[in-house]
């Protein structure tokens, strides 16, 4: 990725601050996301994490401050924003009802993407074999993997994930970080959750926010 690339500004947050029942999670909280960034954000448990990932991608409003997206308050170039914006939550909004390829049809036709080979997407997420089994019937890291198939198939420069790894065998982890690390040096960033260490990624690839717990 040539250096200009690197060093472009995709995100920034100005001055950020949430308040939920009356708790302040973060307050003035300023940082820039570039083009190559892998950053986690972490902290204990209701210290805002999900929060912040949700004010980033725009889902929430914060309190005071505002997000921008390449320059521009991402109120202002919504459309734009959400071409570019991959965001996948703490859920992973799997419709039992439908078979995996079924959920990946749905997912990748509802943000634009057509003739897609579907087989070979989901034998990414060591699915092969459960195309046409009923979400309902898979397990907890089946439901995930079959939430994280689309990020094989996206032009979106902006990854928002709320833990991705959860329910995801080592090997699983590993291939994440693995294509977290390749959509980074094609241009792309990565925000995300976690609880678990990351053993692909290294600190040196790694940027982290922390959010510390707090009362009014």
């Amino acid at each position: 990725m040539a250096e200009n690339q690197k060093s472009e500004v995709l995100v920034h947050a100005n001055e950020l601050t949430c308040i939920r029942e009356e708790r302040i999670l973060f307050d003035e909280l300023s940082f820039d996301i570039n083009a190559g960034d892998i950053v986690q954000i972490e902290g204990p448990n209701g210290a805002g994490k999900t929060s912040l990932l949700r004010i980033i991608a725009g889902l929430s409003r914060p309190y005071a401050g505002e997000v921008h997206y390449l320059n521009q308050n991402i109120t202002r170039c919504r459309d734009e924003f959400n071409h570019d914006l991959l965001y996948l939550g703490h859920l992973a909004g799997v419709k039992s009802e439908l078979t995996a390829e079924e959920n990946l049809n749905f997912n990748l036709s509802i943000s634009g993407y057509h003739d897609f080979d579907t087989s070979s997407i989901l034998s990414k997420v060591n699915l092969s074999g459960f195309e046409d089994a009923l979400a309902g019937h898979l397990s907890a890291g089946q439901h995930r993997r079959t939430a994280l198939a689309r990020l094989w198939h996206t032009n979106c420069r902006v990854w928002i994930l709320d833990e991705p790894f959860t329910a995801i065998d080592k090997k699983g982890v590993e291939e994440l970080e693995k294509l977290f690390i390749r959509h980074a040096e094609s241009g792309g960033c990565v925000i995300l959750t976690t609880h678990q260490d990351m053993g692909v990624v290294t600190e040196k690839q790694l940027r982290k926010i922390r959010l510390d717990y707090r009362f009014v």
